[in-house]
């Protein structure tokens, strides 16, 4: 499936979706953590932000309900380099897509985000 992200200013990145279809809006926002992309999209803080992750390869040790902040993703959505499909740690329950998708949260995936993150910073 192919997702598009529209910045207010006009800027346009396209890529594939995961996760739920559908539209969202919020801020975008880019954190450069190199783990803790579950721990992320459940932490208050992102509340109504659509949040791209800088690392390149998210979602490789897929998810699992004791390391999530809280119940549910408060962020609006995921924006990735590359996101991976098959969870290899003993621990996960679900993939991020999978999660996601359950709670109606869209995720664009081969996106240049370093070129989003260097957009965001500079608009």
């Amino acid at each position: 499936m192919q997702a598009t992200l529209v910045l207010e200013d006009g800027k346009i990145f396209r890529g594939r979706g995961h996760g739920a279809s559908g539209e969202r809006l919020g801020e975008v926002v880019f954190n450069t953590s190199l783990s803790g992309y579950q721990e992320i999209l459940t932490d208050p803080s992102y509340a109504g932000q659509i949040v791209c992750l800088t690392y390149p390869h998210i979602g490789n040790y897929g998810t699992n309900p004791l390391d999530s902040e809280a119940s549910a993703p408060f962020a609006e959505g995921l924006a990735v380099r590359e996101l991976a499909q098959l969870a290899s740690n003993c621990r996960a329950v679900e993939s991020v897509s999978e999660v996601l998708a359950d709670f109606g949260l869209p995720v664009i995936s081969a996106i240049d985000t370093r070129a989003l993150v260097r957009h965001i910073r500079t608009q």
